[in-house]
């Protein structure tokens, strides 16, 4: 079936039709908030330090462009994005936590996720009290008494757990993830404004720059693909079992490891990391004692150096892809599952030597993963130093984000799809 008949046929189909449309109704919703600023900012001034800020600019690729605009969802779906990772990290400390996640099927996802967005509403009033008074030191807006600072903590807290309830309602429509088009839209629709200033921007003798800047996009997009979609397979055999007058068994399957097994999380791990000696040192230098104010600037002037800045990003991306693949995926427990049902790696025998070889595989292509997150995540930096460009810069976390999501979406629409044409469509 080609493409333009599969797009024919979606909205042929009414079913299917109405929920596509639906979900562009609820996009074009959270792109109306995502312009609706909070009172009294200096935008000249925001623009600057988002420009001068590598790292507000990925915090507002996940706050799906809302950050920028200091719109009512500023904070977008990040509190959600980090209380999921919480819930999951504390899944290794908590042995009940594990147990639902993992064994109770999808009742107990529903109740995980659940627990994650009650822990992001707090998360919510935090970041937004602390963004606020950073902003406010920056004067970006103006220094908010207690009860301005209230209001607008609750309406940043109430636009961020509205944005998450708009996500649930796309994810229910099963035509993709609803968080992750939400991102997706955000990336997307910052794109025309960067085309329209690179356009503004081209004069003859940046010809060769731009062509340069052209192939490597094309060449980033495809390897994101490749390596987005790479997977190991593993062969898996399950012996042959009688039961009553049936037998069961004697089939070969396979144990997929995907090469980039961790997607997005280590990116926004190392954020996190990279962002904390930043709020220090500018805490630091508000304090009226000469040491404090020496460490700050210390800190501020360390991570404002782009080659230490882009090493240490590198550095701590690679380890969290490693830290966050061997937390979501647990070798040990992969071989007691096909042990017990009777499944077994040709030439390795069940049990502890099949986990340490499926904990083998995973280390090696695991390595590969983490090398190309990172030179993703440090993508920008290295182009704008050959460009010279801010606009031409493939932001290698953007793309990730696009392509793993449209991958994705498309995925789930052409299932949609088969099941109707064998249902007799």
């Amino acid at each position: 079936m080609s493409t333009f008949t599969k797009i024919f046929q979606i909205f042929k189909i009414k079913d299917l039709r109405k929920k596509i449309l639906m979900v562009l109704l609820i996009l074009v919703i959270f792109r109306l908030f995502a312009n609706l600023p909070i009172p009294g900012i200096d935008l000249a001034r925001l623009k600057a330090i988002f420009a001068s800020n590598q790292l507000l600019g990925i915090l507002n690729i996940f706050s799906g462009g809302t950050m920028e605009r200091l719109s009512v969802m500023m904070l977008g779906v990040g509190p959600y994005i980090t209380a999921t990772i919480i819930m999951q990290l504390l899944t290794m400390v908590v042995p009940r936590l594990k147990e639902i996640y993992y064994e109770e099927g999808e009742k107990g996802r529903a109740k995980f996720n659940q627990w994650s967005r009650y822990l992001s509403i707090p998360l919510c009033l935090l970041q937004a009290y602390a963004f606020l008074n950073l902003l406010s030191s920056q004067q970006v807006i103006p220094q908010l008494d207690p009860l301005n600072l209230i209001r607008n903590v609750l309406v940043i807290t109430a636009g961020s757990v509205f944005l998450m309830w708009l996500g649930e309602l796309i994810t229910e429509y099963k035509v993709g993830n609803g968080i992750s088009l939400i991102i997706f839209a955000g990336i997307v629709s910052s794109w025309p404004s960067t085309i329209r200033s690179a356009i503004l921007s081209y004069t003859p003798s940046m010809l060769p720059t731009y062509l340069m800047f052209l192939a490597v996009a094309l060449i980033v997009i495809a390897g994101v693909v490749y390596i987005n979609e790479a997977e190991r397979k593993i062969p898996i055999t399950y012996a042959k079992r009688v039961r009553g007058n049936k037998m069961y068994g004697g089939v070969s399957s396979y144990l997929p490891l995907k090469v980039n097994q961790a997607g997005v999380i280590p990116i926004i791990f190392a954020i996190s990391i990279l962002l904390f000696p930043q709020f220090l040192g500018q805490l630091l230098i508000t304090v009226k004692t000469s040491w404090a104010m020496s460490a700050g600037n210390f800190l501020m002037n360390m991570f404002n150096n782009q080659i230490i800045y882009t090493i240490v990003y590198f550095v701590l991306v690679v380890l969290f892809t490693y830290f966050y693949t061997m937390v979501t995926f647990d070798p040990k427990e992969i071989s007691t599952n096909l042990q017990r049902n009777g499944g077994f790696i040709p030439g390795i025998r069940p049990g502890q030597l099949t986990g340490n070889y499926i904990k083998y595989i995973l280390n090696r292509i695991t390595f590969i993963g983490a090398l190309f997150l990172g030179i993703i995540a440090i993508l920008p930096n290295i182009l704008q130093a050959f460009t010279g460009s801010q606009f031409l810069t493939i932001g290698g976390t953007s793309i990730l984000i696009v392509v793993a999501v449209a991958i994705e979406t498309i995925k789930q629409i052409e299932a949609q799809l088969v099941m109707r044409e064998y249902e007799g469509f």
